[in-house]
C-alpha cells in the first residue's frame, strides 16, 4: 500500500510537471524571466569608467530580453561616455538607435545634434535641433544651436550662389579681361573678393579724404588690369591675388 501511495504521489508530480511544461508552450501562465540589472551599466557610465560601463551597458543592450526601458536608459548611458571620450560615431550609433526606441526624447535630439556638429554634418545637425525643438519648443539650448546653426546655412548658402560670380554682370563683359574673368571660375570669386574688401575699407575709412584715395587706388587696379590684360609676361590672376592682399591689409587683417 505505501509502495502505492509513493508511486502515485511520483506519477502525481510527474503529471504536475508535465501540465506545466503544457501550459508554458501553448501560452499559459508564463514562466518567470530574471530581469537585467541596468544599474551596473548607468553607475559605470556615469563614473566615466568605460572598462566596466562597456561589459555592463552590453550585457544589458545586448540581452533581447531586456526591457525596452532600461535598453533606452542603457544606449543613452553607453553613448553619452562615447562621446565624452571622443568616439563620436559610436556615440552617434547608440543614440541613433535609443531615438528609434523612443522618438520623444528632445534632448537625446540635441545630443545627437551637437554630435553630428562635430563631424561637420551641419545639415543633419540643423535636422535634430529642430527636432528637438518640435518636441520641446522652449528647449533653451536646441533653440541656440537651432538659431546658430541655421545662420551658418543661410551664410553658406549665399556664399554658394554666388560662387564662381565676379562681381559685375557677365552678360554685359566686353572687354576681354571681364571675358576672361567671367570664365574663369577662380578669378570670378577673385574678382567678387576684391570688390567686397573695398567696398569695406571705403567704408572703415577715417576721413572723406581717405575713402576718396582708396577708391582712386582701386580704379588705378582696374585701368591698369584692362590696359596690361594679354600682354607678355601679364599675369592676371597674381595681379588679382596681390591687390586683394593689399586691400585686406588696409585694417590689419
Amino acid at each position: 500500500m505505501r509502495s502505492f501511495l509513493i508511486q502515485l504521489t511520483g506519477a502525481g508530480l510527474l503529471c504536475a510537471l508535465s501540465l506545466a511544461a503544457a501550459q508554458a508552450a501553448t501560452g499559459g501562465e508564463p514562466v518567470a524571466v530574471p530581469q537585467i540589472d541596468v544599474a551596473p551599466c548607468l553607475a559605470a557610465a556615469a563614473a566615466d569608467d568605460i572598462d566596466k560601463a562597456v561589459t555592463a551597458c552590453a550585457a544589458v543592450i545586448d540581452n533581447e530580453k531586456t526591457a525596452k526601458g532600461d535598453l533606452v536608459k542603457a544606449l543613452i548611458a553607453r553613448g553619452a561616455l562615447y562621446a565624452r571620450r571622443g568616439q563620436i560615431d559610436r556615440a552617434i550609433a547608440d543614440d541613433s538607435r535609443a531615438l528609434l526606441l523612443d522618438p520623444g526624447l528632445a534632448d537625446l535630439f540635441n545630443a545627437r545634434g551637437e554630435l553630428w556638429l562635430k563631424k561637420g554634418d551641419k545639415p543633419k545637425a540643423v535636422q535634430d535641433f529642430g527636432a528637438a525643438l518640435r518636441l520641446d519648443p522652449n528647449h533653451e539650448k536646441a533653440k541656440a544651436n537651432h538659431k546658430r546653426m541655421a545662420r551658418e546655412l543661410e551664410r553658406i548658402g549665399a556664399q554658394m550662389a554666388v560662387a564662381g560670380k565676379p562681381s559685375f554682370n557677365c552678360a554685359r563683359a566686353r572687354r576681354a579681361v571681364e571675358r576672361a574673368i567671367c570664365g574663369n571660375r577662380e578669378l570670378a570669386d577673385l574678382d567678387r573678393e576684391i570688390f567686397a574688401s573695398n567696398a569695406r575699407v571705403i567704408r572703415e575709412a577715417r576721413n572723406p579724404g581717405e575713402a576718396k584715395d582708396l577708391q582712386r587706388a582701386q580704379e588705378d587696379f582696374i585701368a591698369r588690369r584692362n590696359a596690361e590684360f594679354g600682354r607678355p609676361g601679364y599675369d592676371l590672376k597674381k595681379a588679382m591675388q596681390e591687390r586683394l592682399q593689399r586691400l585686406n591689409g588696409v585694417d590689419g587683417d
